[in-house]
């Protein structure tokens, strides 16, 4: 049976329930049906769209980026890591934080949904940082055999999950562009 589309329209309503959901329940308690009932659709739908919970979830996850990486060229590596910054604001940030904080306990149950997470948000964020950091090369801003390169990632996942967790404080943007330009930068020599 052909994958019937949904309207743009209608899978961002439904991924905003799926993210509402998953911030009142966790991802255990999360079930399709709740998902189902939540959206007003069917479960068989939802399993045709998308497969399993985990791949629904994820793509939910996606879906709320507010920024594909590989978009940003400002011209040099701190107006690209500011751009990146300022296209969030610190309420989103918050629950984003916290979304992140509830999913990093459930991978390590979840097989199916550190995969998915692997491949449906974590690698596109890679390449896009990539992207990012090899136009910063080809510009000259940074060595291309710098060995904080391979970190960046590292870095900023890190800066993002322990502010709550060393300071009891919710990620902002003032926090993340001071971290940028006091650690992330500096590691790379900019």
């Amino acid at each position: 049976m052909a994958r019937t589309r949904l309207t743009p329209e209608r899978e961002s309503e439904m991924y905003a329930a799926v993210l509402d959901l998953l911030r009142e329940v966790g991802y255990d308690a999360l079930t399709m049906d709740a998902v189902a009932a939540r959206t007003r659709s069917s479960k068989a739908t939802l399993y045709r769209q998308w497969g399993s919970k985990a791949e629904l979830v994820v793509t939910a996850l996606r879906n709320n980026k507010p920024v594909d990486l590989g978009e940003i060229d400002t011209g040099s590596l701190r107006g690209d890591f500011h751009a990146v910054l300022h296209r969030s604001d610190d309420c989103q940030m918050e629950k984003d934080s916290a979304l992140m904080r509830g999913l990093s306990q459930a991978v390590h149950n979840n097989p199916d949904l550190h995969k998915a997470m692997r491949e449906l948000l974590i690698e596109p964020e890679m390449t896009g940082f990539d992207l990012l950091l090899r136009r910063a090369v080809d510009r000259g801003e940074l060595r291309p055999d710098n060995p904080a390169l391979k970190y960046i990632p590292h870095m900023l996942i890190g800066a993002f999950a322990a502010r709550q967790l060393v300071e009891d404080r919710a990620v902002d943007q003032a926090f993340l562009i001071d971290y940028v330009d006091s650690v992330v930068l500096p590691a790379l020599g900019v």
